[in-house]
């Protein structure tokens, strides 16, 4: 599940001076900016840090953002790539400014990593939480390998039922036909012959 932004920083600083612009930083530019799944949020975050170097603004919300990025993954080494890389398109001060205070963020200490946690970073799917029936189930199991008819064969293959009791007599040849196509595709898998059914 993607971590959701939620921001009230605007409407506890400027909430009765200017809750206008209170309501935009918190509703527009944290609420639906900051939560539209175009970019993830890694992303998101290095490329507000390199922004606000790129203008100069070198002071605690540059800070702020410099943690946020710390926080969804961004390594002291891909930090300091980016601000390097930068540093010749924004000017050299403001380089030497953001890696300053680059520097006192990721000083900070970490916490450690959990197996979990480097499992996930190693997948591109979202590690869920355990499942509560594992302990019935023995081996290890193996996605259906995509192709263009599969939806249908892979609908019918999860319900055998649905291919044998319908009325329709197309949906008994399509049964048919996906469990022929699929009994001749084989797979080795570490050295183990998996038959697709």
């Amino acid at each position: 599940m993607k971590e959701k932004i939620t921001q009230t920083a605007g409407r506890e600083a400027l909430g009765e001076f200017a809750p206008e612009f209170a309501r935009f930083n918190d509703d527009i530019l944290f609420g639906e900016n900051w939560n539209n799944g175009d970019i993830d949020l890694r992303t998101r975050s290095l490329i507000t840090v390199i922004a606000l170097m790129a203008q100069g603004i070198t002071d605690s919300s540059l800070k702020y953002h410099i943690s946020n990025a710390k926080s969804h993954g961004v390594t002291r080494k891909e930090m300091a790539a980016a601000i390097t890389h930068a540093a010749f398109y924004a000017g050299w001060p403001k380089a030497w400014a953001t890696f300053n205070l680059a520097k006192e963020v990721y000083s900070e200490p970490t916490p450690a990593l959990t197996e979990r946690d480097r499992y996930q970073s190693t997948i591109f799917f979202p590690v869920g939480e355990p499942n509560p029936y594992g302990g019935y189930f023995v081996g290890q199991s193996y996605p259906l390998r995509f192709r263009k008819n599969r939806s249908r064969c892979s609908t019918l293959r999860s319900n055998p039922a649905a291919a044998t009791t319908g009325t329709s007599i197309t949906r008994k040849r399509e049964a048919d036909r996906c469990s022929s196509a699929s009994a001749a595709e084989d797979t080795t898998v570490n050295g183990e012959r998996i038959r697709w059914r």
